[in-house]
């Protein structure tokens, strides 16, 4: 099985309005370099035609866009930047991840779902366990030694949310539509 989040539902043909829209984090420039470097170095090159990210939503309806985008606006502009905890590693089975915490991701996550629970896919409906995948794809073996070579050295460290990112997928590479950042102050 794919994880989520590399593998969105394909689009239908009823244009590119109607393609699905994906929503991830928006980290800060240290952390996404770091994410993106080990993306880099282990998703094998001919697949890893997305960034390294940490997806929310994996499908929600492109005709919403404006409605989306609304939302995602007010939702922005009432959030402040949070750190996030980078807590360990995850097996994919073919592929390896980072496993992430915050509460206040969580809290933001549950915000939108409720907004969008209509429309949201089964996928989107379970529970979220927040994770970057660094590898994915590979036979499993190769996934379980680099899971293995990580762990040895593995130390948890904070990344930084500062927005959120709005994704139009189109049968493989992802166009961003839009880059939210969070604007409130923390108090």
């Amino acid at each position: 099985m794919t994880p989520p989040g590399d593998a969105p539902p394909v689009a239908g043909s009823a244009g590119p309005e109607a393609a699905p829209l994906i929503l991830t984090l928006a980290f800060d420039d240290r952390s996404f370099a770091r994410f993106e470097a080990l993306r880099r170095a282990h998703f094998p090159p001919e697949r890893n035609l997305i960034p390294a990210h940490l997806t929310l939503f994996h499908h929600l309806p492109g005709p919403q866009l404006p409605v989306i985008l609304a939302d995602l606006r007010r939702t922005c502009r009432d959030a402040a930047p949070f750190p996030l905890a980078v807590t360990g590693l995850r097996p994919l089975g073919r592929g390896v991840a980072l496993t992430l915490a915050a509460p206040d991701l969580a809290r933001l996550r549950e915000r939108l779902a409720a907004l969008w629970s209509e429309w949201l896919i089964p996928q989107d409906r379970q529970a979220h366990r927040p994770h970057v995948t660094i590898q994915n794809k590979v036979e499993p073996a190769a996934a379980k030694a680099l899971l293995a070579d990580l762990s040895a050295g593995f130390s948890p460290w904070t990344a930084r949310a500062e927005g959120l990112l709005l994704w139009r997928y189109h049968g493989g590479p992802w166009e961003r539509l839009a880059r939210l950042p969070f604007t409130a102050r923390r108090s």
